[in-house]
């Protein structure tokens, strides 16, 4: 996969939280540890839940921003994400969590990398719009987290 528009960076970021979403589910689906099985349903809505933000987003978002190039293409080891709903299914609650905020910190740590980058024009505001959400949810998402640690 090769990225060189932001159009492409949304929808690279949102099939990944769908994706991520697909795999806990499934792993949800072969746990009988009711801990790990709730921590799972509720990262996986909580995905679902940023799939259909960034749908939004994109669908308000100013045409010459979703078509801006980026000052060079994504691809590669960058935009890997190793997901498997097995290894959901097999996962501690502690090992769960830590691989969820890995992958949501990739995601930040790529707009944060972007964001930056001079000659973005109206990009430079979208990939703020999402670095911002991707690090209000990721906090979100980590003090949910916590609660659940603390059952």
């Amino acid at each position: 996969m090769n990225i060189e528009r932001c159009e492409e960076l949304l929808d690279w970021t949102s099939h990944a939280h769908t994706r991520l979403s697909t795999c806990m589910t499934e792993g949800a689906e072969d746990r009988s540890d009711s801990l790990a099985k709730m921590l799972l349903v509720y990262l996986a809505q909580h995905e679902q839940e940023l799939t259909r933000t960034i749908a939004r987003i994109k669908e308000h978002a100013d045409p010459r921003a979703l078509q801006a190039r980026l000052p060079e293409a994504l691809e590669g080891d960058v935009l890997a994400l190793d997901l498997d709903g097995e290894a959901y299914a097999q996962m501690s609650v502690d090992d769960i969590s830590r691989e969820v905020f890995a992958i949501h910190n990739r995601i930040i740590d790529l707009y944060r990398s972007l964001e930056k980058r001079p000659g973005l024009g109206k990009a430079s505001e979208l990939l703020g719009e999402m670095l911002q959400l991707e690090e209000h949810e990721t906090m979100r998402l980590a003090q949910q987290v916590n609660r659940m640690h603390e059952l």
